[in-house]
């Protein structure tokens, strides 16, 4: 009977420490990813993240148990460094995922106004960010009012009309009819402030849809308030730049940018002619950041 065959140098696996996950690195990589799931958190201000943000730039083997764990619970890694933290966003299927539906429902009695907060939202993307080249640049500040984005949507609201009346399509369809067109349309017809006897902005309103459109992207970390005036303005953090930078490719969100609506430094807008495009179909429940 022959010996068993001995193995090689080169077949038998050599230890390596480097490589060996321990329930320490487990807990420190999911430390992180909750570190990410507190968007307003900034890193400068926690030396603990501050240190794993660190160890996530500088020891691969951690990165990719950082991005498996993330994975794992439906998340998509947008950027890790010291300006955004661990920036993630949820993938459509992840439970921590907000959908535009569940949105409209906590935020209004009318289910049919989900296609305004969605506009809202994705109005604000488009003003806070309206060239390429600002999503590009790192150190670029979107600012943004409550009353600009109001003014901005409706303006985009008359060249849609114009490009109708041009063609001879009916500028007045049902307001329930599907479509993010339709919630143009809708949004014009709609009071900007309306009336209550305290003098609140009623949130069935415009620039109440706006407000807290803003209110929720600030506390989702994406915004920080400024100030009081124009109804609120506020600016933009790096997360929400990534998160924009991520949705860029949205037709709708290209729709918007095309109609020649562009905005100013101080959160207003102006109108200004647009070439003349092939008609585009705009996205049905379009709004950043959330799924459809």
């Amino acid at each position: 009977m022959s010996e068993p065959a001995e193995w090689s140098e080169a077949e038998t696996p050599a230890p390596s420490a480097s490589t060996a996950v321990t329930p320490a690195d487990a807990a420190d990589a999911a430390r992180l990813v909750a570190f990410g799931l507190q968007p307003k958190l900034a890193p400068a201000r926690d030396q603990e993240y501050t240190e794993l943000l660190r160890r996530y730039r500088e020891d691969p083997a951690f990165a990719r148990l950082a991005d498996a764990v993330a994975a794992g619970l439906g998340l998509v890694v947008l950027e890790v460094s010291p300006r955004a933290g661990m920036a993630v966003t949820a993938a459509e299927d992840s439970v921590f995922a907000v959908r535009m539906g569940d949105y409209a429902r906590r935020t209004a009695a009318d289910s049919g106004d989900r296609f305004l907060h969605g506009l809202a939202h994705l109005a604000v993307a488009a003003l806070a960010f309206p060239r390429p080249e600002d999503l590009a640049d790192d150190s670029y500040i979107g600012r943004v009012t409550v009353n600009g984005v109001d003014a901005f949507v409706r303006q985009a609201c008359r060249r849609l009309e114009e490009r109708a009346e041009e063609q001879g399509e009916n500028t007045d369809p049902a307001t329930d009819a599907p479509g993010l067109e339709a919630a143009w349309r809708i949004w014009a017809r709609r009071s900007a402030t309306g009336a209550t006897k305290d003098a609140r902005r009623p949130a069935a309103s415009t620039t109440g849809i706006v407000a807290k459109a803003l209110a929720f992207l600030t506390d989702s970390g994406f915004l920080q308030r400024t100030g009081d005036d124009s109804g609120g303005t506020y600016r933009t953090t790096a997360r929400y730049q990534l998160q924009v930078r991520d949705m860029a490719g949205s037709a709708a969100l290209a729709e918007l940018l095309e109609l020649g609506v562009v905005p100013v430094t101080d959160g207003t807008a102006s109108l200004l002619p647009a070439e003349d495009t092939d008609d585009l179909d705009l996205v049905a429940d379009a709004g950043l950041p959330f799924h459809s």
